[in-house]
């Protein structure tokens, strides 16, 4: 057999010879009966996380694989999960991995090209013209900048020429796929797909061309869609920058406080060359964990994993995140002037998802604006009607120290300033008034109605298998989360409400008008 070379590694061409294995895979789903069995499926099961049938097998690339066989219909969900995401990136290169999300459905060596060495050629030359602008910046010499931005978008479009659009998904959908999609966040990057069972193969065939040979044709492209959805999103978006701004404040040292989309001028100024290179590196099989769950036998999942993915070059891990914030020793604040409704967000740094302190700290947050009956909603929301909508939560990941995160937009003529005492004044009553038993037995309903509705989805459990064992090493770790959780006493709650919401270990972040700010 032929091989080709995948940076300083070899593979077999089985991973290039994508275009004749459609001949038998690319058949019209109605006569397969698959449409019809998924109709007749029966009624779900209800499972608990100690009772999951999960079968695991590890490659010797070190790609771990977690099956749980499930008969609830003719589907099997599919997630690929690479523990490689915003906190990996350094100063200058934020928004690789979410330009990556973007990029690596555009197609292999040989899927979704016409001819790829002509693209190839036509790469070089935008790349080169690329460095040429990041040379001239550099240099302050700016000119002749948007005349080779032109000769960049001119040869792309010549690019395109050879480009067959959306292959990747088109074969997917064809043979019946559905939810084909991908996220990108603090610590990981997950592609996810439902398939019908019988043409699971050919998510395997697909998915081990695009980790050995992926290409990253429209890059200039995609790096300018992606520059929009930062002006939407964020910087066009009060809500999108009172969140980017608030987690900067709160975290100077971790990069936690890093945006995952990639600060703007990172991202005008990514060059295909490193995004390549950043993904040979760390988008291999050492750093994936894959999750199946549905109608499948475990040991024909095992036998395609090790024959797709067994001769894939390992990749490597990225280095530990090491950095540590600092203890806050005094209040911070910032502000966001922007012509838009008022919005405050309160923060307090707290503790990762494995820490004991971490089951106590969600119910404190379900206690406070978990539903309707919650304390700050029915207080703010319900009866002094001072906000519109309130929340909480932990953010923005699960490996290291988050913030406790309270959200809340004002309503008129009330100001962010009423919301923060009213909120202050909440947490001090905890600390003298612990939740009652009725409080916490509600929340606990709440959770269990939760973790009900998720133990019945394919996808949803998928998503926790995954998520656990990448984030974790373990895919038990998260189910045993709600059992920490149902141990939560009253006095755990005081105790974390007194221990963390000081005034000295506070960030704030407010949305002021204009106006307000000129009035001063």
């Amino acid at each position: 057999m032929s091989a080709v070379r995948i940076g300083h590694s070899r593979v077999t061409s089985r991973h290039n010879f994508v275009p004749r294995a459609f001949r038998w895979f690319v058949v019209p789903a109605l006569l397969t009966g698959w449409i019809a069995g998924w109709a007749e499926a029966g009624s779900s099961q209800v499972l608990t996380g100690v009772q999951l049938p999960v079968v695991e097998h590890e490659l010797a690339n070190g790609m771990r694989w977690i099956v749980l066989p499930r008969a609830s219909g003719p589907t099997v969900s599919i997630i690929v999960q690479f523990r490689v995401g915003g906190v990996n990136e350094v100063r200058g290169q934020t928004g690789i991995a979410h330009l990556l999300e973007h990029l690596l459905f555009k197609g292999t060596e040989t899927l979704g090209t016409r001819n790829a060495t002509a693209e190839r050629a036509l790469f070089v030359r935008m790349d080169a013209l690329q460095d040429s602008i990041l040379a001239l910046e550099g240099r302050g010499d700016t000119a002749t900048v948007p005349l080779l931005r032109a000769r960049i978008d001119s040869l792309e479009s010549e690019a395109g020429e050879y480009v067959i659009p959306n292959e990747f998904e088109r074969i997917l959908t064809t043979n019946g796929a559905r939810g084909l999609n991908a996220t990108t966040d603090s610590e990981s990057t997950t592609y996810f797909v439902e398939m019908p069972v019988n043409r699971a193969e050919l998510w395997f065939l697909l998915e081990s061309d695009q980790m050995a040979n992926a290409v990253l044709r429209g890059f200039y492209t995609e790096r300018d869609i992606v520059a929009e959805e930062r002006r939407l999103r964020v910087d066009t978006n009060p809500s999108g920058l009172l969140f980017e701004t608030h987690l900067a404040a709160a975290f100077t040292t971790h990069p936690y406080g890093q945006p995952v989309v990639g600060h703007m001028s990172d991202i005008q100024r990514l060059r295909r060359p490193d995004v390549e290179a950043y993904f040979r590196r760390y988008y291999g099989p050492r750093n994936a964990v894959v999750a199946v769950v549905g109608d499948v036998d475990p040991d024909q999942i095992f036998a395609w994993a090790e024959e797709y993915f067994g001769d894939l070059p390992p990749g490597e891990i990225p280095m530990p995140v090491l950095s540590r914030e600092p203890a806050q020793n005094g209040e911070r604040r910032v502000e966001v002037v922007f012509d838009a409704e008022p919005e405050v967000r309160m923060g307090w740094p707290v503790v990762e998802t494995t820490h004991p302190d971490a089951p106590a700290l969600t119910i404190l947050s379900w206690l406070l604006t978990g539903g309707r009956t919650s304390r700050v909603h029915r207080r703010l929301v319900t009866q002094d009607q001072v906000a519109t909508v309130i929340t909480s939560s932990m953010i923005p990941g699960v490996r290291f120290p988050s913030i406790f995160t309270i959200h809340a937009t004002p309503r008129s003529p009330s100001t962010t300033a009423d919301i923060e005492a009213a909120v202050y004044a909440e947490l001090d009553s905890i600390r003298l008034m612990p939740p009652s038993e009725r409080e916490l037995q509600r929340i606990r309903n709440q959770l269990e109605a939760g973790e009900i509705r998720r133990l019945t989805s394919n996808l949803g459990l998928a998503f926790q298998l995954a998520g656990s064992a990448s984030n974790f090493g373990d895919w038990r770790t998260t189910f045993g989360f709600t059992d920490r959780l149902a141990a939560v006493e009253a006095e755990d709650v005081r105790r974390v409400a007194e221990q963390f919401f000081t005034p000295e270990r506070r960030t704030v972040a407010t949305m002021v008008r204009p106006d307000s700010v000129a009035g001063r």
